[in-house]
């Protein structure tokens, strides 16, 4: 599933054409997605004004003229392709299954953005805007993790009694927005904490070392253009790549990056999930 810093880069590919944008028309190709599309959805996005695009967590948020706003949700396998008409024909700037291409978005400019999903658990809803944070998607969510709200005060304030392991922990969104698997790991591995590790006994300065590094593991993806990992790709097509820079995500069996070290990355499953770390550099 792409996390906070692929989001954030399909975020920051499309903003420039569809800021300031008009809806022409809307196509909804099928009823649903994960959950069912908001009644009329087709009618009422038409002529609307793109005023302003933001993310939260792993959303992105479009706000349109007349107080409301599209939510869109990338899910497993969802895409967002910006393509443009050419010689009277729309062509992606990248080949994709038009079978696949749920919700359409037809802009004045002859742009049109394109929801692919293969696999369906994407979603895209209608909310007011004045009511967004309050609203059952973004309600339960806890702050930004690239925001000032996110700090080391409220974070160990926040956990500190917790009888879970951090890996989990780390993974609630109700603690921390936008958090995924893959960033997770990597932060618990620069961090030197073991996914297994359980959160009240872990000291107050080990717990306080993750925002910093949280923080700056997301930049770096963001600034690699994220994670291209089986169907990510950026707005435009084109892949991330910071993947290969990962240092225990995905590297079960091969030796420990750290030259000192020369134990072998583990694989272990955690509420479902694979986590990787090294044994020897997290305790």
């Amino acid at each position: 599933m792409p996390e906070l810093p692929e989001v954030e880069t399909v975020l920051r590919g499309i903003s420039p054409i569809l800021e300031g944008n008009k809806i022409e028309y809307a196509q909804v190709n099928r009823p649903d997605l994960r959950r069912p599309f908001p009644q009329n959805l087709a009618e009422r996005l038409k002529n609307r004004k793109i005023n302003f695009l933001h993310r939260r967590s792993k959303y992105i948020l479009m706000d349109l003229s007349g107080g409301e706003t599209l939510l869109i949700h990338l899910g497993m396998s969802g895409r967002i392709l910006i393509s443009q008409e050419v010689q009277g024909a729309f062509h992606h700037n990248k080949a994709q299954s038009q079978k696949h291409d749920h919700f359409i978005l037809h802009l004045k400019d002859s742009h049109q953005l394109t929801f692919n999903d293969p696999r369906r658990f994407g979603v895209i809803d209608l909310l007011e805007t004045r009511s967004l944070e309050t609203s059952a998607s973004l309600a339960h969510i806890g702050p930004e993790p690239l925001s000032n709200s996110f700090n080391e005060a409220y974070f160990t304030d926040t956990i500190k009694s917790k009888k879970t392991n951090i890996k989990a922990t780390l993974l609630d969104q109700r603690i921390v927005a936008g958090l995924g698997n893959i960033y997770v790991c990597e932060a618990l591995f620069r961090a030197g904490i073991s996914p297994k590790h359980q959160v009240y006994r872990l000291s107050h300065k080990k717990l306080s070392s993750l925002v910093p590094i949280i923080k700056e593991i997301l930049v770096e993806a963001i600034s690699a253009g994220g994670s291209s990992l089986r169907d990510f790709r950026h707005a435009s097509g084109d892949l991330g790549y910071f993947q290969h820079r990962f240092d225990v995500y995905g590297r079960e069996g091969q030796e420990c990056c750290n030259t000192e070290c020369k134990t072998k990355i583990r694989r272990i499953i955690q509420a479902g999930r694979s986590s990787f770390y090294c044994s020897n550099c997290q305790r």
